[in-house]
């Protein structure tokens, strides 16, 4: 599975949502706790699943895990 990093609202400035990318259906979501999409997303990254940046740049296995400690 891939996921992309996006900015959702505006005066956001930090990535608060990701994106599936390339997945049939593609499942889009806010970073919400109570959300099941959220919490499948973060143990997918924390398994091994690429996230790329808002840029679509993929980052590393190192840079990943470290941005989903980050998350509530």
């Amino acid at each position: 599975m891939i996921y992309k990093l996006y900015i959702a609202g505006y005066f956001v400035v930090e990535p608060n949502a990701a994106m599936t990318v390339g997945a049939e259906p593609q499942v889009s979501f806010l970073f919400d706790p109570n959300n099941g999409d959220y919490a499948n997303f973060k143990k997918e990254v924390l398994a091994g699943a690429e996230l790329q940046n808002v840029d679509g740049n993929t980052m590393t296995t190192e840079e990943a895990n470290e941005y989903i400690a980050t998350l509530p």
